[in-house]
């Protein structure tokens, strides 16, 4: 057999002419009928059809109708819907009343509405596969300019989304509906009886400054090496997952109640490094002797039982050393699609890399490229994102080396696209490097006092927060266990304008 009896030439699959779209009219209509028929079967629908999941326009906009008496408790049937759509053309066309009134009289039995949704739905679902499939097509025939990784981000991006939320795209989003998210999370924090409405931290006071981590909140996390900005972060995120409790919605799906599940991104420490610390922090058994192997037969039984204890956390842990933005979004919404996501933490941004900004692109742009991905992996997923950033050298050259805004490496992008930026600090680490000669007794007995006002003791600087008022927050630190914790004392916060 010859080569010419092969043809390697690329054809694109066409998408199916619109009038080969899989729909089901007749499904619509025995909806929209038993909707008609009986308003109360709307309770019984899944929230996650909308009047976009219709094939026929009208169908769609005569759903959202229904859907928005009943939601403000009036009556949705056919003379008084008539009169919403007397200028609506395709209203007249289909025959107006008489067309409402035949939905009614050709309604099938409301047990079956269910049914009927799940058709109308997976339907809609169908269309916009169809739909993005020839848009990749589309691109991956007709874009050569657009890179191969940068495609399959963007089909990936439209999949989760069409996966997520029913439809291929979000587009504009109505008041009425943003408002009611506002009011929702409002509720649920004073149903609190004044707590959270967002994650707790396990940190009573920076709690009470942050109101919690939001979703779709960039939080940056900033401090000098040695800070303990690693060991925050990681308190943190083992008190979401240890504290993680759901109950299950009636589609069987999780709905976080406490706490959440975790993706921690470590580039820099290894996984067996970050569960090391959390071993010492639960057993009580110091981090530093746990990987010397300097514990008794007792210590190690509380390491072991530590262990039991916390092993089934929902703390997921990507290790993966130079991980581009692209990939960390495809591994977090693919944990978000089979585990579910609460809380994301990438250690650190720095270690972060762009996708290619070609060759004239500076590190500035790529952290710019990186900042904004994190943000819009945020408010995509619908949860907070801490990342940790190193600072600049100049901190070391100040007298105060308490960090501020301009000391963030690459500080314009990082400082403009966070939500809030935080900075550890610890005066003891910089005191205890300062320690004057014994031979001084006068010196070393006022430097001995410093150190014994500040030992076990850590700042974190809130020197941005769309949300709430900057201020320090003063926490207490154990070195040997690397673990942050709650001050046992009153005005542990101060607040700045």
């Amino acid at each position: 057999m010859t080569s010419a009896a092969f043809d390697f030439t690329p054809h694109a699959p066409a998408a199916p002419p619109i009038e080969h779209m899989p729909c089901n009219v007749e499904a619509e209509q025995a909806l929209l009928g038993i909707l008609l028929y009986d308003n109360g079967v709307y309770e019984r629908l899944s929230d996650a059809l909308g009047a976009r999941h219709f094939y026929e326009p009208f169908h769609g906009r005569l759903f959202a109708a229904v859907e928005e008496n009943v939601r403000r408790g009036q009556l949705a049937e056919p003379i008084l819907l008539a009169d919403r759509f007397k200028r609506d053309p395709a209203f007249e066309e289909l025959g107006g009343v008489r067309y409402l009134a035949n939905l009614i009289d050709n309604a099938p039995p409301s047990a079956n509405v269910q049914d009927y949704a799940r058709t109308v739905y997976d339907l809609a679902l169908r269309r916009d596969l169809i739909r993005i499939g020839g848009e990749i097509a589309h691109v991956a025939t007709m874009d050569a300019e657009k890179a191969a990784r940068d495609q399959i981000e963007s089909a990936e991006q439209q999949l989760f989304t069409l996966a997520e939320t029913g439809s291929a795209s979000t587009g504009f989003v109505p008041f009425a509906q943003a408002l009611h998210g506002a009011v929702e999370m409002a509720a649920e924090a004073y149903s609190r009886d004044g707590g959270l409405a967002g994650i707790s931290t396990g940190l009573i006071d920076l709690d009470q400054k942050l109101g919690g981590l939001h979703p779709s909140d960039l939080l940056i996390l900033a401090g000098r090496p040695s800070m303990g900005k690693t060991a925050l972060a990681t308190n943190v995120a083992f008190h979401v997952a240890r504290n993680y409790a759901y109950e299950l919605e009636p589609d069987g799906a999780k709905k976080t109640t406490n706490g959440g599940v975790v993706a921690f991104f470590s580039l820099e420490m290894s996984a067996e490094q970050l569960a090391m610390r959390l071993l010492a922090e639960v057993s009580g058994v110091s981090s530093d002797r746990l990987r010397k192997g300097e514990i008794d037969q007792s210590e190690f039984a509380r390491v072991r039982d530590a262990a039991l204890e916390i092993e089934n956390s929902p703390l997921h842990i990507d290790a993966t050393g130079g991980l581009s933005i692209a990939k960390l979004t495809a591994r977090a919404r693919r944990l978000k699609r089979t585990s579910g996501l609460d809380l994301i933490v990438v250690d650190y941004l720095q270690l972060v890399t762009g996708s290619d900004l070609g060759a004239n692109a500076n590190r500035v742009q790529e952290v710019s490229q990186i900042t904004q991905g994190l943000k819009a992996l945020a408010k995509e997923l619908s949860v907070p994102v801490i990342a940790l950033s190193q600072l600049s050298r100049q901190v070391e050259n100040r007298e105060d080396k308490r960090p501020q805004l301009s000391d963030l490496r690459e500080s314009g992008s990082i400082e403009q696209d966070a939500d809030a930026v935080m900075f550890v600090y610890r005066e003891s680490y910089y005191l205890g490097r300062a320690e004057p000669d014994v031979k001084d007794q006068a010196k070393h007995f006022e430097w001995q006092e410093k150190m014994d006002d500040v030992r076990g003791k850590a700042e974190v600087i809130i020197g941005k927060q769309r949300h709430g008022p900057i201020g320090t927050v003063r926490l207490a630190f154990n070195d040997d266990l690397t673990k942050f914790g709650n001050l046992a004392r009153q005005d542990r916060y101060e607040s700045r304008d």
